[in-house]
């Protein structure tokens, strides 16, 4: 297997391995062959066998050597059934995917770098329907009104009024407010970038008006398509809990083995499946988790996974998205799966990161595990599980997928804030909570899709109540069929 524009931490995880630690410049090197397999792998740990740290001295002897027992490399890297091929990168782009391009090494000055991203670009909606003005320059001009645009950096309750203190690049204020108002100041989750207009009283704000960043309204979805796109998620592969039997009901559906002529003109619509992560149970996600599970390993996880997923027909593509119980890292965003799982896959599988942002033949879709859920469900009482579609419209209203820090969901300080909603989706999908919902908000449609878990142990313990066995399969531009496999 042969793959292409592989990154520095991929070529180290992939010796270490094996034993061997990398100079950078050595890994650096490797990523500008052009080609990286495991015969290369191998030739070069071999030149370096019995040292602790590979140089570029002896990446440069292996691939000296490797080449010469080939004919064309290059060639061989384009025709060793790589994924895409052109007809495929016509139809499915990746627009947005940390996946290679993660930079972070969580000091403090990479934080001050990932924060302004975040303001930088969420003030920038924002300054496209206020004017105004910077904060430090509030009270040195004479207007009776002022808009200001910051970063929610505390929130205080005052009897039935709140303080909200805002920061932007220039500094800080107060904003006080008072009824519909304080509703809204009740609400906000800390660390989101808003608008306010009011009156300056002092050197406190008294809000009119508080101003998300939310998505403008995007019309109906836009024209309708003739093929049908399944969103998944939380299948599980490895949980003693992970059904069995619902699966292989929706995989003969899919193959269109029920007898159900209307069900199987539906199921020869389906063109895409999208799955948003925890695709398998994991290993140690949660206490006494071993007692859940029917598979110990995590690779015997992701091979059965594999299997599981090989019997969907080859005429779909599967676009693969992490979670939190995948075998990546946990702050998000995440990367997609390594190298070594990818590989147990077949050829339809795409596989991304969380988040990804998605182009499917023109439609744009959002994935987002959905581990911010938790936080903002904690924070807000109006909201709960039962209605998922409920929490993905105050991620859109926010135009962030995990607008709160601090909380549940934890955070890689890229330079870059990949978890903003920079552009408007046509679909939001997510999962995680292991609920189903749909609906729409200002023309975007949100699907949370359901698990592929019975309700384990733990979750019992925590009251956790699932939904499985719920797929939503929806037209661009159409309509949305809800089938359950499971139960009756």
């Amino acid at each position: 297997m042969v793959i292409k524009n592989i990154d520095v931490a991929t070529v180290a995880k992939k010796f270490l391995v094996k034993g061997y630690n990398i100079d950078p410049r050595a890994a650096e090197l490797v990523c500008s062959f052009g080609s990286f397999n495991d015969e290369l792998v191998s030739e070069i740990c071999k030149i370096a066998r019995g040292k602790f740290i590979i140089c570029e001295e002896d990446v440069r002897a292996a691939i000296r050597k490797f080449s010469s027992s080939k004919k064309d490399i290059k060639q061989t890297a384009v025709d060793s059934g790589l994924k895409e091929k052109r007809e495929d990168r016509e139809s499915l782009r990746i627009l947005m995917d940390v996946t290679g391009n993660s930079v972070c090494e969580g000091k403090i000055d990479d934080f001050v770098v990932y924060f302004n991203s975040r303001l930088e670009k969420l003030s920038r909606i924002l300054k496209s329907r206020i004017y105004p003005t910077p904060i430090a320059h509030v009270g040195k001009r004479r207007i009776e009104t002022v808009n200001v645009v910051g970063m929610v950096t505390n929130v205080w309750e005052r009897g039935e009024k709140y303080i909200i203190q805002l920061e932007d690049s220039t500094g800080s204020i107060n904003c006080l407010a008072t009824g519909k108002n304080a509703e809204i100041a009740s609400e906000l989750l800390g660390d989101e970038v808003i608008g306010v207009t009011g009156k300056l009283r002092g050197k406190t704000i008294i809000a009119d008006r508080i101003i998300f960043p939310d998505v403008p309204v995007n019309g109906n979805g836009g024209k309708k398509r003739d093929f049908t796109i399944i969103f998944l998620s939380d299948t599980h592969f490895g949980s003693k809990e992970f059904l069995e039997r619902e699966w292989d009901l929706f995989i003969r559906w899919l193959n269109g083995e029920l007898g159900d002529r209307k069900g199987e003109e539906l199921a020869e619509s389906v063109k895409y499946i999208v799955i948003a992560g925890d695709v398998v149970d994991g290993i140690g996600v949660y206490p006494g988790q071993e007692n859940d599970l029917e598979i110990m390993d995590i690779y015997g996880q992701y091979e059965s996974a594999a299997e599981h997923i090989d019997r969907i027909p080859r005429r779909i593509k599967i676009i693969l998205a992490p979670g939190n119980h995948d075998a990546v890292r946990q702050a998000e965003p995440q990367p997609s799966l390594p190298k070594e799982i990818r590989d147990l896959f077949s050829g339809n599988v795409y596989h991304v990161g969380n988040p990804a942002f998605i182009e499917i033949e023109g439609v744009k879709v959002l994935v987002y595990h959905g581990r911010s859920f938790d936080d903002i469900v904690a924070k807000i009482p109006r909201l709960s599980y039962d209605e998922p579609q409920k929490i993905m419209e105050e991620l859109l209203k926010r135009r962030h997928l995990s607008p709160m820090y601090g909380g549940r969901s934890p955070m890689a300080p890229e330079r870059e804030d990949y978890l903003v909603i920079e552009e408007i989706p046509d679909i939001l999908h997510s999962g995680h909570i292991h609920t189903y919902g749909t609906g729409f908000y200002r023309g975007v449609f949100m699907v949370n899709s359901s698990t592929w878990q019975a309700q384990t142990e733990f979750q019992k313990k925590v009251n956790l109540n699932p939904m499985p066995g719920n797929v939503a399969v929806y037209r661009p531009g159409g309509e949305v069929v809800r089938l359950r496999f499971y139960g009756e």
